[in-house]
């Protein structure tokens, strides 16, 4: 076994250099469950926000009636079990449960990728509601009545104005997922957090080895929020105005103003 430094810097590189690439490799998989477990999160929870918000009128025959009330039944259970249980409850429950109760021997990358979809499903739900009840009951009103249904509604008039109000809470998501990752070590699945134990016990380096797992955490959750700020800013869209004074109908709703000379001559004529 190599010498190991005594100092604290030395060890920091000592670990970089023997370890920094199986570091990495672990930071890349922790990432790609993150993202693809958002991204399949988001989805769900568009679909489970948009089916909470489907209204049961008094019209409605009591088949439909019944039916959207069983579901909807069925999405609160899931949004509130899955919002109400830990993270790595769920990994242990879904991972071991599907091969006891059915028999399931389910391999830990798809477990893996199936608990944060279906964690980040539930929390995005609620958040998908809440965008969709938060714009104005008029444009519902004007979309019916240029003949759309509860989802034509949805896709074209209502959730391209609700993205833009939940689009902080997706970031937050993905880096809450880029940490919470870290729980799936409970299964085995070897992510930053399962190399960092497994290089931290090596040499018995635990301070060394967590300060640069600490580090690389930070500089992926600093990085991915940089990156959906400047979405976020894109989907703002423009902060001034000056389209609408350069706009040839602008000159026929008098928002234009005349230099002083103009001014003058039109005052004279």
């Amino acid at each position: 076994m190599e010498t190991l430094p005594e100092d604290f810097i030395g060890r920091i590189i000592f670990i970089i250099g023997k370890y920094g690439t199986t570091l990495l490799n672990g930071a890349g998989t922790t990432l790609a469950i993150a993202l693809v477990g958002t991204f399949i999160g988001c989805l769900i929870g568009f679909i489970v926000g948009i089916i909470q918000t489907i209204p049961i009128n008094k019209s409605d025959n009591i088949i439909k009636k019944v039916f959207l009330k069983i579901v909807k039944l069925i999405l609160n259970i899931y949004v509130e079990v899955f919002r109400g249980t830990p993270m790595m409850v769920q990994a242990m429950f879904i991972f071991y449960g599907s091969a006891i109760v059915f028999n399931i021997h389910m391999d830990m990358w798809v477990a893996a990728y199936l608990i944060v979809s279906i964690n980040t499903g539930a929390y995005m739900a609620e958040t998908v509601r809440g965008g969709i009840l938060s714009i104005s009951e008029g444009q519902t009103e004007g979309a019916k009545a240029i003949g759309m249904n509860h989802i034509q509604t949805m896709i074209y008039v209502i959730i391209p104005q609700a993205l833009r109000n939940i689009m902080p809470q997706i970031g937050s998501n993905l880096i809450i997922n880029i940490k919470d990752t870290c729980v799936l070590s409970c299964i085995g699945v070897v992510e930053l957090f399962f190399v960092t134990k497994t290089v931290s016990g090596a040499y018995y380096t635990v301070f060394e080895s967590y300060t640069i797992t600490m580090v690389i955490y930070l500089c992926m959750t600093v990085f991915f929020s940089k990156i959906l700020r400047i979405i976020e800013n894109k989907l703002n869209g423009a902060k001034d105005y000056s389209l609408s004074t350069t706009d040839t109908l602008a000159y026929t709703s008098r928002m234009l103003k005349y230099p002083k000379k103009e001014e003058k001559e039109w005052e004279t004529k």
